[in-house]
């Protein structure tokens, strides 16, 4: 009884986070301009955003298979599949849940251990992540001008035309990415050091070398190159996707490549807010960011909820519908076996 006292009030609380976010997103926001904002639309192009999302989620489901098959297992696709969409709408009831869910789907249907599987998902996830700010890394650096005029004037350009006949600007910014990365890790070795005396330091740690050891499990696969193909696969879809959405609508439409890419990345860390679906926290991070383009609050405000809540639907539905079929699948094997015919009763006696 405790237990689910605990879990209705987890629910609630960021449940109420959400609804907070949402509140300071849409104060002093016309819910009539709004609705005069998702009207003027063109609705094409978010069908086919949301056909890259699913083919994005096509992807996932190959690249989840790539990392369970060294556990010794082979699942069906479509059995994956329904695990992967039933996990995302059970992140619209408690986040991060979607993770154990999904898990818990593929074991009913495959058999395979929630703990083997949890594993894979945590790979998963720091493959996301390490692509995500890779996407940061380069966007801050190509963008610098919205983050730092001075950065980028008086240190990057003097430094990269000293360079200019060797190197070409991109991949100059990509040295800039790998030192940045270096100096992180120095960083984080040197803090390490200076703090391993303390418990929870030490906890943070064993987590932390989890998390690589999950990276380094990566390039022991058979199919490394398979599932780098996945990984870049699936964010150049959700590119695609964010930059369908732009085109929808006519205050966005004619932003270019990097705006697309860096409300990408800042819409990325709001569906990873701890929030339902990333309810609240998206809405007000992507109208804030779209501020920066010269993109009006309101307007803002009418991408983000068409972006937020069409990909919304696209998962619920998917959801339901993975779940119904995985019940069909668990009645159908619970259903006892009937003979059609007995056993000749002569021939038995005559055994």
């Amino acid at each position: 009884m405790r237990k689910k006292i605990v879990n209705v009030a987890r629910i609630l609380l960021f449940l109420s986070i959400g609804i907070i976010l949402l509140i300071i997103a849409f104060r002093d926001i016309s819910l009539e301009d709004l609705v005069l904002g998702l009207r003027s639309a063109n609705y094409s192009w978010v069908l086919l955003s949301l056909t890259f999302a699913f083919l994005a989620f096509i992807s996932r489901t190959y690249r989840w298979i790539l990392l369970i098959e060294p556990l010794g297992y082979k699942p069906s696709p479509e059995n994956t599949f329904y695990a992967l969409m039933t996990g995302y709408l059970a992140n619209f009831i408690l986040p991060r849940i979607g993770e154990i869910t999904r898990c818990g789907s593929l074991n009913r249907t495959e058999r395979i251990p929630v703990d083997s599987l949890m594993g894979t998902v945590i790979t998963e996830r720091i493959s996301d992540l390490i692509a995500l700010l890779l996407l940061g890394a380069y966007i801050f650096f190509i963008e610098i001008g919205f983050f730092g005029d001075f950065l980028y004037n008086n240190i990057i350009i003097p430094v990269y035309q000293k360079i200019a006949p060797w190197f070409s600007f991109h991949l100059f910014i990509y040295i800039l990415i790998f030192i940045f990365l270096l100096m992180l890790i120095l960083f984080y070795r040197i803090i390490a050091i200076l703090l391993k005396k303390y418990k929870l330091f030490r906890r943070f740690e064993k987590i932390t070398g989890s998390i690589f050891a999950g990276m380094k499990s990566v390039f022991k696969m058979k199919k490394t190159g398979w599932f780098l193909a996945h990984t870049i696969f699936i964010w150049l879809m959700y590119y695609l996707m964010t930059w369908a959405v732009f085109r929808a609508l006519p205050a966005t439409a004619g932003l270019g490549g990097n705006a697309v890419l860096f409300i990408l990345v800042i819409g990325g860390l709001g569906i990873a807010a701890p929030v339902q679906g990333g309810i609240g926290a998206y809405h007000w991070i992507v109208s804030v960011g779209l501020g920066l383009y010269g993109i009006s609050r309101e307007e803002g405000l009418v991408y983000a909820t068409l972006s937020h809540e069409s990909q919304a639907l696209l998962m619920i539905v998917l959801g339901l519908l993975s779940i119904f079929i995985i019940f069909l699948k668990k009645k159908e094997k619970s259903r006892p076996v009937v003979l059609t015919s007995l056993p000749d009763e002569k021939s038995h006696r005559n055994e």
